[in-house]
């Protein structure tokens, strides 16, 4: 009964004009310190709404093209599943020839011989396994893992799967070893590249002290601190000499 009276009490301050409870808890408690404290939950927690409703439409949609997909034919299936692999992967191979950098040449060439060993299996198993349902929802699911540059999946199955296969170790180390070289004259100066290819054939040769990976971390380290950095003049500030260059009614800002 007290707990009763105490919020009927709470209830009415708040309610009535005449004693603007409301306002009161707003202008000492709300404004100051609530509303700038809850104003960034209130933005995350606006994005988590926005993503969570665009994940379940999306997933809403997609199980419905399920769904169609699960009642097609066979023969049917095996067309949407094979364009899936193909029509996009192609538009980008091409896309990929006409431009002069070789990674995305290398990403599609791994992409086909991978996806030809999916196909393979895929058109000696269906006679067998064609008729269970998923078979075809599994292969395009592997082929969307496959192709997608955020999944890299491509890549994985051939360095796992296929180069020990084929017994292509070597050649692919020394594949690695070009693209980091590219990539290192691309991020760096002629001569910090020079510096940086110096210190890891020092690592792979192994045979001083200085191979090691600590003291070449500190070579390169010692390094940074000979690049000069451009000087910046300060707008306002102290000029050499002590003079002060704080600015003035006669300075001129433009």
């Amino acid at each position: 009964t007290i707990w009763l009276g105490i919020l009927l009490f709470i209830f009415y301050w708040l309610y009535f004009p005449l004693t603007c409870g409301a306002l009161v808890v707003y202008e000492k408690v709300t404004a100051p310190y609530l509303g700038p404290k809850l104003k960034p939950l209130q933005r995350q927690m606006n994005n988590f709404i926005i993503y969570l409703q665009q994940m379940l439409s999306n997933a809403f949609h997609l199980y419905l093209v399920w769904i169609i997909f699960m009642f097609l034919p066979a023969g049917l299936k095996r067309i949407v599943a094979i364009a899936i692999g193909t029509v996009y992967p192609t538009i980008c191979s091409i896309t990929a020839v006409a431009t002069e950098e070789i990674e995305d040449d290398t990403y599609w060439l791994t992409y086909w011989s991978v996806y030809g060993c999916l196909f393979l299996i895929m058109d000696v198993s269906e006679d067998f396994l064609g008729r269970i349902p998923g078979f075809y929802t599994l292969i395009i699911f592997t082929t969307i893992y496959l192709m997608l540059p955020m999944f890299r999946g491509a890549d994985k199955i051939f360095r796992k799967v296929l180069v020990p296969l084929a017994g292509l170790h070597e050649l692919l180390v020394l594949r690695d070893a070009i693209t980091i070289k590219k990539q290192m004259l691309k991020d760096l100066d002629p001569e910090r590249a020079a510096v940086v290819q110096k210190s890891i054939a020092k690592f792979f040769d192994g045979s001083t002290s200085d191979s090691d990976p600590s003291v070449l971390k500190e070579e390169l380290m010692q390094g940074w601190g000979k690049i000069k950095l451009p000087n910046f003049k300060i707008p306002f500030g102290k000029a050499e000499g002590g003079d002060s260059d704080e600015p003035n009614e006669k300075t001129n800002l433009v």
